[in-house]
């Protein structure tokens, strides 16, 4: 017999209850047509070479099963009908199969071993969603938090703070004084004085009875011989 890897895409959020129905659907696919399923590679969720149907991710599987091809077109039907399923390749692995109970014994281990580690996976990808929804909660807290105490510190006044305009008066309280009155205006710098008093000159007849006294008071000048 040949052994054949049919390697399909389902959809990232698909879960494990939805892969399951979709194993037993290719499973119920290969025992109807007399080959034989062997084992699952799970390769997880991982991002997709380009775009499929709006999913930048994809679900990885491969099925390795025992038949001489006549199950191949019917599981490529499947696949196909399947809307949770992406793509999916069927390859030759091994052309002649020599010793089928051995290898049907190997792929039990096989099975084994890839079911422990999708559980581990399932368990470990648990408590990561777990956290990240912890930490996601605690910064919503903080940032409430933070939201009030900062409305808190807008609302109320800070201590020794003096009453704005719109504060009631206390009693005792000296009324403001009326804006005329506070803003009385200013005598003007520019007001004339009055003029100065011009001084009278002297007169004439004063500077000549000066003159007259000065010449009486002169002694004679002396006759020439």
């Amino acid at each position: 017999m040949r052994e054949y890897e049919f390697t399909f895409i389902v959809q990232p959020e698909i879960g494990e209850q939805g892969l399951e129905t979709v194993q037993e659907r290719f499973e119920r696919t290969l025992e109807q047509k007399g080959a034989k399923k062997l084992f699952y590679e799970d390769w997880g969720r991982r991002r997709l070479a380009y775009e499929i149907q709006n999913f930048q991710k994809g679900h990885y599987m491969v099925l390795h099963y025992l038949d001489d091809g006549g199950a191949n077109s019917e599981i490529e039907r499947v696949a196909r009908l399947d809307d949770s399923v992406l793509r999916f390749l069927t390859v030759l692995a091994d052309d002649a199969v020599e010793d089928v109970d051995a290898r049907v014994a190997q792929a039990v281990d096989l099975e084994q071993e890839r079911i422990r580690k999708a559980q581990e996976r399932a368990e470990r990808e648990a408590e990561e969603d777990a956290a990240r929804a912890a930490e996601a909660e605690s910064r919503a807290a903080h940032a409430a938090s933070a939201n009030a105490a900062a409305s808190a510190s807008d609302v109320a006044p800070a201590e020794g703070d003096a009453p704005t305009q719109g504060d009631t008066a206390t009693e005792g309280d000296a009324p403001a004084e009326p804006a005329a009155q506070a803003a009385a205006p200013e005598p003007s710098a520019e007001v004339e004085s009055p003029p100065a008093e011009e001084e009278a000159p002297a007169a004439p007849e004063a500077e000549s009875e000066v003159a007259a006294e000065e010449e009486s008071a002169a002694p004679p000048a002396e006759q020439p011989s």
